[in-house]
């Protein structure tokens, strides 16, 4: 069982109510399940065309998002980081000490045939354990 486990979730997949019941039953009594989702900003020059208001209106869409995709749950805490996805959610494991990150691994690409390069970047470099939902 884990005190503090990470729960990636890619708000534009359907995991989340398997990954949601996968933390509860991985969950020590007395744990911690902490509901993760990484916004990425914009790349290079299309960062020039987009609008401050266009990018803020987008965050708070995200943060409303996760909020509802986490709903009423009492034992999950919402946490939005901003970065690339595989990489701010290592670190933010390493930083809150987080003893394990549930994450799922999306249909793949020929590049990635047995993980998402999210979860695949997950599993390498986790300072945890990882369990990846299929």
């Amino acid at each position: 069982m884990y005190q503090k486990i990470i729960l990636s979730l890619a708000l534009d997949h359907g995991i989340s109510q398997k990954a949601i019941q996968t933390a509860r039953a991985l969950l020590a009594e007395g744990g911690q399940v902490i509901a993760v989702h990484v916004y990425e900003p914009l790349q290079g020059s299309v960062n020039a065309y987009v609008s401050e208001e266009a990018v803020a209106k987008a965050q708070q869409n995200t943060k409303d998002l996760l909020a509802k995709r986490v709903g009423d749950a009492d034992d999950l805490e919402a946490v939005l980081l901003k970065g690339h996805s595989g990489r701010a959610i290592t670190d933010y494991a390493d930083k809150i000490g987080a003893d394990c990150i549930i994450v799922g691994s999306h249909k793949p690409g020929l590049r990635d045939y047995f993980l998402g390069s999210t979860a695949a970047r997950i599993v390498r470099h986790a300072p945890c354990s990882v369990h990846v939902l299929r």
